[in-house]
């Protein structure tokens, strides 16, 4: 790699004797505060004076901004490239962020003219590949800068994104980026087009007061690999391993977890008002509690499983409607019955929540108001600020309520999350999706100057978080919490169980399980309700859903309809084609006693390795919103270590006909609706 300092770019990279390097980016942007709130930009060509020598440079002389300063300095270790920065600035000014260091690669490889371009393993939302720009800017998950008031599908890390790295992948090399960040501050983690190329972004949110200086007291690493996506997984997973955050053990060592996480339940979920997101909140057939229990009964004569029933709509309040959940609808006497019917069965009861947002009024049931309590209270100081001070309308769940951001770093908002949540805490439910509405488990922008905190985004967030959550986790001892999507990798230790929404990843690409791959040993997730499925609903994909989360190691889920029918998916009105009931509980049947019987030692707490050697043929499934098509292999695999060393591949077959596929050259036969393991 040749640095141009002077010019503040990266001339060239080379890997495997090739220049990798498309255009010249700025080697670093960034952005201030003055202390009205607005900003001030500058990037590495707008320094006018450059001190450079031996591996490092110091850039000033950027008009507007006083004195001042970034200091920029690259090491090689051990075949590495380490990068470090540094901000001195002014009392004047507050470092917001720093994208560092920029890289302008190559066209993705169905945007390349010769289909030489690569591909790049993006951790966002569980782990996704992307070769194709133009689907990605499509989508509703296109590229955006993280801005206040936040928005839930931005690609911050920790939130939507769960790792910090990204990695471009050519078909004979790539290139891992890494940020070894043990505090895990917060970063925005992506990419965007830039000079026809396409340029990796790593935003560092300095978290640091006015005037003081922001040092980046981590490496930005680069490193070459072989291609490969789980190459680069490899690389970031040894050094997650060596740099453990909070309370963060691995399965086999935690004693805390209760006898069920190993069971794999299987995750029952449906409304108990309405049928569908934002349908007529009325009671359905479901409700009053114990009349869901015949359902529950008729799937465990099928299905040898414990099964864990997670309820939507539950709450007394507003469904969707955070922070107060209690008591719940319809009185606590029924739903305590429920519960300890399905305790009697050795089965399990949780609930979703909906995280940070406090509800000014419900979009669902019109009487749900707390404007009175909100203005009585002065609660506006415990509540997001913008960049102005000012308190902006939440952009959370729009069609479900209307409200503000909670900041959990604030003493108020601390306050009244953890009243609204502790009569669940001591209601004796096993599991609480209690970040629903927040993906990953972190907390939204604030500018404020009022909460104690730096007046910017930082590290002080996820510090904030894990705080907090540690807390809520000693509150609740017997009661384990989880989020929308799954963990980001600050509160793995906190959020033992979440909704991991691998299907979102369709639509920017393909989903791969870069999520398990760091991190099973340390935790499990479950399929989730699949909200949003981008696949056309002309065809039944559940049971290919169902395959993937499988193989992955997930707990299966399945979502029913009130009047106990299969849904696709959660959140739609209507559905085109409903999912073949008996096909689907046939397979989940047939994968709860595969688990059971061969793949726990592997599924439970094994660690995933490369899944290479597989060969079968392709399905395609439709996209809604676009007349793309994704392209998958028609059965799921996946590779496995246990934990006394034994390796062996998963197959699932999700479809109702035998499958031969080739494993390391062998014809492998996999039954109809069933899976094999290939030690």
């Amino acid at each position: 790699m040749s640095v141009d300092f002077e010019n503040g770019c990266i001339e060239s990279l080379k890997i495997k004797g090739k220049e990798r390097v498309f255009a010249k980016a700025p080697l670093f942007s960034l952005r201030f505060r003055k202390e009205n709130g607005e900003a001030l930009h500058f990037n590495a060509f707008d320094a006018k004076i450059c001190n450079a020598h031996a591996g490092e440079a110091v850039y000033s002389g950027f008009d507007g901004a006083g004195n001042v300063s970034v200091k920029v300095s690259l090491k090689c270790e051990n075949g590495e490239a380490h990068w470090h920065l540094t901000v001195d600035t002014n009392a004047e000014l507050a470092a917001e962020w720093v994208d560092f260091p920029n890289i302008c690669l190559p066209p993705l490889r169905e945007n390349s003219e010769n289909g030489e371009g690569g591909e790049i393993l993006f951790p966002y939302n569980e782990g996704a590949i992307v070769s194709d720009i133009k689907c990605r800017e499509e989508s509703v998950f296109s590229h955006k800068d993280p801005e206040y008031p936040s928005h839930g599908s931005y690609a911050v890390f920790p939130n939507m994104v769960c790792s910090q790295m990204l990695a471009y992948m050519w078909r004979d090399a790539g290139l891992y980026i890494g940020a070894h960040d043990a505090a895990r501050g917060v970063k925005g983690i992506d990419f965007y087009e830039y000079e026809g190329g396409i340029t990796m972004q790593l935003r560092h949110f300095c978290g640091t007061n006015f005037g003081e200086s922001y040092e980046q007291n981590y490496p930005v690493v680069f490193a070459a690999f072989d291609g490969a996506w789980e190459s680069a997984a490899e690389i970031y997973r040894e050094w997650f391993s060596d740099s453990l955050p909070e309370k963060a053990k691995k399965i086999s060592e935690n004693k805390s977890l209760p006898d069920w996480y190993e069971d794999s339940p299987l995750v029952v979920s449906y409304p108990v008002r309405g049928t569908w997101d934002a349908d007529e909140m009325k009671e359905n057939a479901l409700y009053p509690y114990t009349n869901a229990l015949p359902l529950i009964c008729e799937l465990k004569e099928k299905i040898d499983a414990r099964m864990l029933v997670l309820l939507m709509h539950w709450e007394g309040t507003a469904p969707w409607a955070p922070p107060y959940v209690w008591p719940p609808y319809g009185g606590e006497e029924n739903f305590a019955k429920f519960a300890d019917a399905l305790h009697k069965e050795g089965d399990l009861l949780g609930v979703y929540c909906s995280g940070f947002g406090y509800t000014i009024q419900s979009n669902l049931v019109a009487e749900y108001n707390c404007a009175e309590k909100y203005e009585k209270g002065g609660l506006a100081r415990g509540m997001c600020a913008g960049p102005d001070g000012e308190v902006a309308i939440s952009r959370i769940c729009p069609s479900q309520r209307s409200g503000y951001d909670i900041c959990p770093a604030s003493e108020i908002g601390e306050k009244i999350l953890f009243e609204a949540y502790r009569p669940l805490f001591e209601s004796g439910v096993d599991y609480a999706q209690i970040l629903d509405q927040n993906h990953g488990g972190g907390q939204y922008f604030c500018y404020s100057r009022e909460h104690g905190h730096p007046p910017v985004p930082g590290a002080w967030m996820t510090e904030n978080m894990q705080k907090m959550l540690s807390s809520w986790n000693d509150a609740a001892p017997n009661m384990l919490f989880g989020c929308e999507s799954a963990a980001a990798e600050p509160f793995v230790g906190n959020l033992l169980f979440s909704d991991n929404r691998f299907e979102l990843n369709y639509r920017i690409g393909k989903a791969v399980p870069l999520y398990a791959y760091i991190y099973h040993e340390y935790l499990r997730n479950f399929m989730g309700n699949q909200v949003s499925c981008p696949f056309l609903p002309d065809s039944d994909t559940l049971p290919y859903r169902i395959a993937y989360s499988f193989a992955a190691g997930d707990c299966m889920t399945l979502v029913f309809a009130p009047d106990g029918s299969l849904m696709p998916n959660w959140g739609r009105p209507r559905h085109t084609i409903a999912p073949n009931k008996e096909k689907v509980i046939t397979l989940v049947a047939n994968l709860a006693r595969f688990y059971k019987e061969k793949a726990k030692p592997f599924l439970f707490n094994g660690k995933m390795t490369a899944c290479r050697g597989v060969e079968c043929e392709t399905v395609t499934f439709g996209k809604r919103d676009t007349d793309r098509v994704t392209v998958l292999p028609e059965i799921l695999s996946s590779a496995w270590e246990s934990a006394d060393g034994r390796k062996a591949r998963i197959l699932v077959n999700p479809h109702e006909r035998e499958i031969t596929c080739t494993v390391d050259g062998k014809k492998t036969v996999l039954p109809a609706l069933d899976a094999v393991i290939v030690e």
